[in-house]
């Protein structure tokens, strides 16, 4: 993804956190916006503690399936968590790819 293409959240949170935006962060940063531990939010999703803790430390990867279905439960768009789990998977194989889901 281009970052002319970024939202200005998205470039904003890159900027301060000093990295791209990963699945994990993202659910990381939704997570402690809402001001919810991991034993509460992975239940929400469905997972266990260790697994979320994973997920968001960039430890385990997410199938599209599965990011679809995390998004559909918190409420949010399903290609934008799409296309942030199968970009996470491009760069964990060393692809430099960018991914867009439309």
């Amino acid at each position: 993804m281009n970052s002319k293409k970024k939202s200005p959240a998205v470039r904003i949170l890159e900027k301060n956190l000093g990295e791209s935006l990963s699945f994990g962060l993202r659910l990381s940063s939704l997570r402690k916006s809402e001001g919810e531990t991991l034993e509460v939010f992975a239940g929400k999703l469905g997972i266990s503690k260790q697994h979320l803790n994973d997920i968001e430390k960039g430890k385990k990867a997410v199938s599209p399936e599965r990011a679809a279905r995390f998004a559909q439960i918190l409420g949010f768009a399903e290609d934008r968590f799409i296309q942030l789990a199968l970009q996470d998977q491009l760069t964990q194989a060393g692809l430099n790819y960018k991914v867009h889901v439309s």
